[in-house]
């Protein structure tokens, strides 16, 4: 019987982890970060007042087929209008599903909807029921004064901040979860974390106090997926430790069973280790970077790693 597989982050990393999770299981639910305030989603959300739709869709997408009807509704849903007007740069899947969230009245409803058109391989549901801002506490913004903090806020700005990012935050502090997210979380086998942007994809899901807490509390096993790198911006200068650590920091009663990490990626892999023992979870080294994308995972070396991870 397959298992029943949650995946939680948001953006390209997520995406990359679906594509692969879709080959493994056919009972998959993807729980995505709603705090985007960027491009599309950041105009739906500031005219509308309605979640960001972008990672939902991307996450969507990612549940397609390989198939003809699969493969072209992806397409659709990806693309995006150029022109010199207000619909410029407006991903079609976000008008989509928006349009679903007003003719309906219920988030879920209208995700379900979209998955039921597309012929989606699993669920995506939203981590709160409301939209969400993230916050950071960044050192260095103000070279005259190298180690002042100062707070930033939006997804967009802390993903390109020229800071360190020291930690985040939500606004609400207190969302209200998802309740279906919480089911799906409660009755999963596993539960995978990352890979993507470690501060506004990955560690927001953890940040919403009743996600996290039925996160502690599940039964299923948790594997933590490492990035393949640095990100410009997010996570500079972090090791693959430090993005373990940073992790922690926000959720320091979760514990993690496995760690896998790409076998091109690990400088020091005993550190590793230890870094990853701290948290209870095995370490799993393996190659899951793809060959022609610099810093991708491979949904294909993904799903075979997977599959035999959850085995």
């Amino acid at each position: 019987m397959a298992p029943r597989v949650v995946a939680l982050g948001g953006g390209h990393g997520l995406a990359a982890s679906l594509s692969a999770l879709r080959h493994v299981t056919d009972q998959l639910t993807a729980v995505v970060t709603v705090a985007d305030n960027g491009g599309s989603s950041g105009r739906l959300r500031r005219e509308l007042g309605v979640l960001p739709p972008g990672d939902l869709r991307m996450a969507l997408a990612a549940l397609c087929r390989d198939d003809e009807w699969g493969r072209t509704w992806a397409d659709v849903l990806q693309h995006r209008f150029r022109s010199n007007g207000e619909l410029h740069d407006h991903a079609v899947g976000n008008l989509l599903i928006v349009a679903l969230w007003e003719l309906l009245g219920e988030a879920v409803d209208g995700l379900d909807w979209v998955g039921r058109l597309l012929g989606a391989q699993g669920r995506v549901l939203p981590m709160s029921a409301v939209p969400l801002d993230i916050t950071a506490r960044v050192l260095g913004l103000d070279p005259e004064h190298p180690e002042a903090i100062a707070e930033i806020r939006g997804q967009a700005e802390v993903a390109s901040t020229d800071g360190h990012v020291v930690d985040v935050a939500l606004d609400p502090a207190d969302p209200p979860a998802c309740p279906e997210a919480l089911i799906a979380v409660a009755e999963a086998d596993w539960v995978v974390v990352g890979p993507g942007s470690w501060f506004t994809s990955v560690i927001p899901n953890l940040l919403v106090p009743e996600l996290c807490r039925g996160l502690e509390q599940t039964s299923a096993r948790r594997l933590l997926t490492l990035n393949l790198g640095e990100q410009k911006g997010e996570t500079d200068g972090f090791s693959p430790e430090t993005h373990l650590e940073v992790l922690a920091g926000h959720a320091p009663d979760l514990r993690i069973d496995v760690v896998l990490a790409d076998v091109g990626h690990v400088p020091d892999p005993e550190s590793l280790r230890r870094t990853a023992e701290s948290l209870g979870a095995e370490l799993v080294i393996a190659d899951i970077a793809d060959d022609d994308r610099d810093l991708h995972h491979a949904p294909d070396k993904l799903a075979k790693v997977y599959r035999e991870i959850f085995s």
